[in-house]
């Protein structure tokens, strides 16, 4: 869900509840489903219970944490590289992302984004006057925009409950900050104070327009698959259990009893032709189970478009060109989420830039470059080759830009400066 203004609207507690409200209503209705999917806890384990004398095994394939943790890996499992040609900027951003461990904040914000469909960040100064990032769950944090069609975002709300179980929380805009708390209805907690940055001090990162989880749409599917693997349980343990059947003669409690314990069937009766003694088994409807569970679980990775990586296609060794064959259609997937998670990133480090913390010019972050590598088993020899051929067609950034094993291309191009200076001085002297 969008959550909308007219601009210029001011913020008041009554408009505050009112957002909160239907914040908690989404979160109660559709995010909270998505949080307890990824952690493992489906319909399966919440249906009514069946008979005691029935099977009624609950089983359930962790669908959602294997796809988002299979994504997340393959989009950012090696970090973004943040780049810039001037070596100030180079270095600041480097102490940005020291300083706050940004390689893990943007592992969880494209984790959050695959979950929900979206995730926060926050920016703040601390008691050092350092810039400061920080991830903050959907579950508890909303971006209100205004009705244009740019979208500008007006205010950043986040909530929580501390030790008490008071709710409190803060409320941003362009300007200040302000806390709130609830006591039957919100108030304002103290006065206002200013953040110092030129825009709302948060970032939604977004998975797609539509805010919508990777596996939310395959929720359905999901459950069925669990919910036809849990009969198929059942179907196993009530063949096992499956009654013991004996026409002709009446069986004693002991006799039962006896034939239970010992496995032994042992009857005297003078019509020996009409003692009938076998299981009563209900029709194996194996294969149609089996049909089903395949399609479900073949359908379920064509729709998320993330791939099976224990499907036997991927067994073997394969070239580089086969395998990004294989990924592609999660490749496509990755390319549509990088350029929303770019933006993002492009508006984190306005907004930081924009800080009389930052120690460099704020319009420096337009010259800011990004460089994404996909997660995927690296093939140095064909990399190698790859980059040879290259030489004298590109430029030497480039030409390193295509082996997995640099990470830095701006300092790799150093060491290879100062190793050809100290060649050259050797051979002065």
């Amino acid at each position: 869900m969008i959550y909308r203004l007219p601009a210029g609207t001011d913020m008041t507690p009554g408009l505050l509840a009112e957002y909160i409200g239907r914040h908690k209503k989404e979160v109660n209705m559709r995010l909270k489903k998505l949080d307890t999917a990824y952690q493992g806890d489906y319909d399966i384990f919440h249906q009514a219970k069946k008979p005691a004398w029935k099977p009624d095994n609950r089983i359930a394939f962790g669908f959602a944490k294997y796809i988002v943790d299979t994504m997340n890996g393959y989009f950012l499992g090696t970090p973004v590289r943040v780049h810039h040609n001037d070596a100030a900027v180079e270095g600041f951003l480097e102490l940005l992302s020291q300083y706050n461990d940004l390689d893990d904040i943007n592992a969880e914000l494209g984790k959050l984004s695959d979950i929900f469909g979206t995730g926060n960040e926050i920016y703040y100064a601390d008691e050092d006057s350092k810039l400061c990032i920080q991830q903050v769950s959907p579950l508890e944090s909303f971006m209100i925009y205004d009705d244009s069609v740019l979208m500008r975002q007006m205010y950043f709300v986040r909530y929580y409950r501390d030790s008490n179980n008071v709710e409190r929380g803060s409320w941003s805009n362009d300007r200040i900050v302000q806390h709130f708390v609830r006591n039957g209805s919100y108030v304002w907690d103290g006065e206002p104070s200013e953040h110092y940055f030129d825009d709302v001090p948060a970032s939604e990162f977004v998975e797609n327009e539509e805010r919508q989880g990777m596996f939310e749409g395959v929720m359905s599917a999901i459950n069925a698959f669990n919910k036809a693997l849990s009969e198929k349980a059942n179907d196993v343990d009530a063949f096992a259990d499956a009654y013991l059947k004996i026409i002709g003669p009446k069986i004693s409690d002991g006799d039962i009893r006896f034939i239970r314990d010992k496995r032994i069937i042992n009857l005297e009766t003078e019509d020996v032709k009409g003692v009938i003694a076998d299981f009563m088994q209900k029709q194996c409807a194996d294969e149609t189970q089996e049909n089903l569970l395949s399609r479900l679980y073949k359908g379920i990775f064509q729709m998320t478009m993330v791939a099976d990586l224990s499907d036997e296609s991927f067994a073997g060794t394969s070239s580089g060109v086969a395998l990004k064959f294989k990924l592609q259609a999660m490749s496509n997937l990755a390319d549509t989420k990088k350029r929303k998670f770019q933006a993002s990133l492009n508006r984190r480090y306005r907004i930081l830039f924009s800080h009389p913390a930052c120690t460099v010019d704020s319009s420096q972050w337009i010259g800011i470059g990004y460089t994404f590598t996909k997660n995927l088993p690296a093939n140095l020899m064909e990399e190698s080759q790859i980059a040879t051929q290259l030489e004298g067609v590109v430029s030497k950034e480039t030409q390193l830009g295509v082996l997995s094993i640099v990470d830095n291309v701006s300092k790799e191009m150093e060491k290879l400066d100062a190793e050809s200076a100290s060649s050259q001085s050797r051979a002065v002297i």
